[in-house]
């Protein structure tokens, strides 16, 4: 059900969503706010056909750099969740920064514009000694330039934006198409891994879950300027990797020599500021647990 059925009566427009990217999460809160019945458009520069979507969602074929305002003017709710063609820093330049300067141009022209949720990363964060992070730390330069990009790309929409921006920060995204660690479990030999370099999880399903949540929040509801979408339980390679290899009956992994409890740990520890009840795996365990029953 669509939680647009508590919207206040300051806020009578019927909701039109516009979801630029048609990834592997665009598609997905494409379809499931169609599944809701919520009036929403996909937007990606392929042909409609390439994408399986829902048949109740509407679909505009177009490079999301070269939008007019006209073509977007009537939605009252964008999501940009892109990702790059290739990982290079430039691609993520014109990507996540050039389309949310595009789209932070046509501000003026767009007055039914109401919200605009960017799907960040939580790689902004420059921090990298094992510091505890919140919604309300802010980021230290990320040493990797394409993690710049992002978060110029953030700031960019929130001076146009104001409170309109509503920034969503995912973690490590995993899943049951998103196996990079357990393929890394399942190797009989295995790199010496450092003892505390620190990692956060947050499951797809669930990041579609947060998506789709914000942007059918009622105008009236409490919205966060940031979002940190992360489950509930960092955990440090070294010990993910060693679960996961005593599930799989594989070879456990080595500590890495001289990576001892005197360590300076490495990575950060996520504070969600997720309501848990979004959550269908609050910890890494549900998660890979889930996903290890079901292959």
């Amino acid at each position: 059900m669509s939680h647009f059925s508590t919207v206040s009566s300051d806020n009578l427009k019927e909701p039109n969503l516009l979801i630029i990217g048609q990834g592997d999460i665009g598609l997905a809160v494409t379809n499931r706010l169609a599944e809701q019945q919520v009036k929403v458009t996909g937007l990606a520069r392929g042909e409609k056909h390439a994408y399986d979507l829902h048949q109740r969602a509407h679909y505009i074929q177009a490079d999301a750099l070269k939008l007019t305002a006209d073509q977007i003017k009537d939605f009252t709710h964008i999501a940009i969740i892109v990702t790059p063609d290739t990982y290079e820093a430039d691609n993520y330049k014109n990507t996540y920064l050039g389309i949310a300067q595009h789209i932070a141009e046509l501000q003026s022209q767009l007055p039914q514009l109401t919200r605009v949720v960017f799907i960040s990363s939580t790689g902004v964060y420059g921090q990298d000694n094992g510091e505890w992070i919140d919604e309300t730390v802010e980021p230290q330069l990320p040493k990797r330039e394409a993690s710049q990009y992002i978060l110029r790309a953030e700031q960019v929409l929130q001076q146009a934006y104001g409170n309109r921006a509503i920034i969503i920060r995912p973690s490590g995204i995993y899943g049951k198409q998103r196996l990079m660690r357990v393929r890394k479990a399942k190797e009989a030999e295995k790199q010496p891994m450092p003892r505390y370099a620190w990692t956060n999880r947050i499951m797809d399903i669930d990041l579609v879950t947060i998506i789709t949540r914000i942007l059918t929040l009622s105008k009236s509801e409490e919205l966060k300027p940031i979002y940190l979408a992360t489950d509930y339980a960092p955990v440090t390679s070294f010990e993910l990797t060693t679960w996961l290899a005593t599930q799989l009956n594989s070879t456990a992994p080595s500590i890495k020599p001289g990576s001892t409890t005197e360590t300076q740990p490495t990575g950060k520890r996520l504070h969600s500021n997720i309501p848990r009840d979004w959550l269908q795996f609050p910890d890494w365990q549900s998660g890979y647990s889930h996903i290890l029953q079901s292959k």
